[in-house]
């Protein structure tokens, strides 16, 4: 069964770490929504290899209205923490117990919701401190998957994040 996936993300994202699980669910039937602060924009990867042209503005979605939240990796996942429409977006996949699936620096969006406590989680190497500071279990894992959520460290990890993350969907 199809299912819908927002993909949250501002400029500076690591392309591959969009473009790879993307490209994965999409080839798997998926649908991928992109959001971010306003709906149109271009926004584009800290390689500037990928553009991408934003869907949804954050103000227009809900969690309601997916199946599943992605967060790829870059610098846009800490620009999208400091906004708290982004931070209660996150919240509420992890409160409804949805799929969500962050690579890299993805997962410093969870830190911001206060719900780490208890989760087994992986990260960048820099932001695996504060993870474990908001209550996290930190592996060094290629990927890891704690109920709905799947976590990799680095591009390195594509392969097996975009395996965990499809058995999930």
């Amino acid at each position: 069964m199809s299912k819908k996936i927002a993909a949250v993300l501002t400029d500076l994202f690591e392309d591959v770490e969009y473009t790879s699980p993307a490209q994965a669910f999409k080839e798997a039937g998926h649908e991928v929504i992109t959001i971010e602060k306003e709906a149109g924009k271009q926004v584009t990867g800290k390689h500037e290899k990928t553009k991408v042209t934003i869907n949804k503005s954050i103000d227009d979605v809900s969690a309601d209205d997916f199946d599943a939240l992605f967060i790829p990796g870059g610098f846009s996942p800490d620009q999208l923490r400091a906004d708290e429409r982004f931070v209660k977006f996150v919240s509420a996949f992890i409160e409804a117990g949805k799929p969500i699936f962050a690579i890299c620096h993805g997962p410093q969006l969870f830190i911001q919701t206060g719900k780490l406590k208890g989760r087994t989680v992986t990260g960048f190497t820099s932001i695996r401190p504060d993870l474990a500071n908001a209550g996290a279990t930190v592996k060094d894992e290629e990927v890891v998957v704690d109920d709905q959520i799947v976590t990799s460290r680095t591009p390195d990890d594509l392969p097996a994040f975009n395996r965990e993350a499809l058995k999930l969907l």
